[in-house]
C-alpha cells in the first residue's frame, strides 16, 4: 500500500505542520510519497531528510530576524521574505542549520514541490531529479508568494507560490499511484477561505502577470473546492485530513513566538490522528 502525505503551508501557519511531521518522525511513520506547497514543500523535504526539530527552529528563531523577512529585504532586492537567506544561506551545507542533502537523496521516499509559472499560470511540479547539494531553488519558487516576492526565476521561468496553481494537490497524490494520503492543513477544515488580501495582491501584479492575478483572485474557491473533495475522500477513508482546530493568533506572516510555540504544540498533538487512522487502514 503506497501511502502519501500532502502538506499545504500556509506562511508562518506552516508550524502546525512541522508538529505534526516532528511527531511522524518520532513514531517512526513512513510515507511513500510526500507533496508539498509553498511552505509545506520546506516541512517536508526536511522530514524526508530525516532531521526532527530543523523546521522548528526556523519558524521560531530564525523568522525573527530581519535578513528573513521584512520591509529592509523590500527596499534592497524587491522581496519581502529573503529567500535566498533562508533556503540558501542557511540551508546550504556551510549554512547555520543545513539541509542533510546526501540523507534526502538516500531516503526512498518521492517527493514533489509544486510551484506556479508566473507567466502562463500552469502548475509545476518539481522532484527530487531537480535537487541538488546547495541548490534548492523549487523551495524557493514554491514560497514566492506574489505581491510580497519578486517571481522566482529557475532556468529563465519565473514561478510564483504552487498554492496558486494547485493549492491542494490530493489528486495529484492518487495520480502518483497513492492508496491512502494524510492531508495536512494549516487552517481549521471548516472555516471556509476568504479572498481577503487575495484581490489586493492579485492587484499589485496584474499588469505584470494578469495569468497570475487572475489565479490568486480564485485561490480561495478553488481551494475550499479541493478541501470539499478531500472530504469526499475522507468518507471513502483514503484520506485522513489532518487541520488545528484554531491557528492560535499566527497567520501567513505573523510573528509571536508564544503563538507559533502553541500551534506547534497542537500540530503534534494532532498527529496522533495519523497513527489512528493508518492502524484502521492497513
Amino acid at each position: 500500500m503506497k501511502t502519501g502525505v500532502v502538506d499545504v503551508g500556509g506562511g508562518l501557519r506552516g508550524i502546525y505542520g512541522v508538529g505534526i511531521m516532528d511527531y511522524c518522525m518520532d513514531q517512526g511513520i513512513h510515507f511513500d510519497c510526500c507533496i508539498g506547497v509553498s511552505a509545506g514543500s520546506a516541512n517536508l523535504i526536511t522530514y524526508v531528510a530525516g532531521q526532527r526539530g530543523r523546521c522548528k527552529e526556523y519558524y521560531s528563531n530564525y523568522t525573527f530576524r530581519k535578513e528573513y523577512m521584512g520591509f529592509g529585504n523590500l527596499l534592497r532586492t524587491g522581496s519581502y521574505i529573503g529567500l535566498d537567506y533562508i533556503y540558501g544561506t542557511l540551508s546550504n551545507s556551510d549554512g547555520e542549520y543545513p539541509l542533510d542533502y546526501p540523507a534526502l537523496m538516500a531516503n526512498p521516499a518521492e517527493l514533489y514541490v509544486v510551484a506556479e509559472n508566473a507567466i502562463t499560470g500552469d502548475v509545476k511540479y518539481f522532484s527530487k531529479a531537480d535537487v541538488r547539494q546547495d541548490d534548492y531553488r523549487i523551495l524557493m519558487a514554491s514560497c514566492c508568494i506574489p505581491g510580497v516576492d519578486k517571481p522566482y526565476v529557475i532556468d529563465k521561468t519565473p514561478y510564483f507560490d504552487g498554492a496558486l496553481a494547485d493549492p491542494v494537490p490530493i489528486q495529484k497524490a492518487f495520480e502518483l499511484g497513492c492508496d491512502r494520503v494524510v492531508l495536512i492543513l494549516s487552517r481549521p477544515v471548516s472555516v471556509s477561505r476568504k479572498p481577503g488580501k487575495d484581490l489586493t495582491l492579485a492587484k499589485l501584479i496584474r499588469r505584470r502577470y494578469p495569468v497570475s492575478a487572475e489565479k490568486i483572485a480564485r485561490r480561495a474557491e478553488v481551494y475550499n473546492a479541493s478541501v470539499e473533495v478531500a472530504k469526499e475522500y475522507e468518507q471513502m477513508g483514503k484520506v485522513c485530513i489532518v487541520a488545528p482546530e484554531d491557528t492560535d493568533g499566527v497567520s501567513t506572516l505573523s510573528r509571536k513566538k508564544e503563538n507559533l510555540e502553541k500551534l506547534y504544540q497542537r500540530g503534534y498533538r494532532d498527529g496522533a490522528a495519523i497513527s489512528r487512522w493508518l492502524e484502521h487502514t492497513t
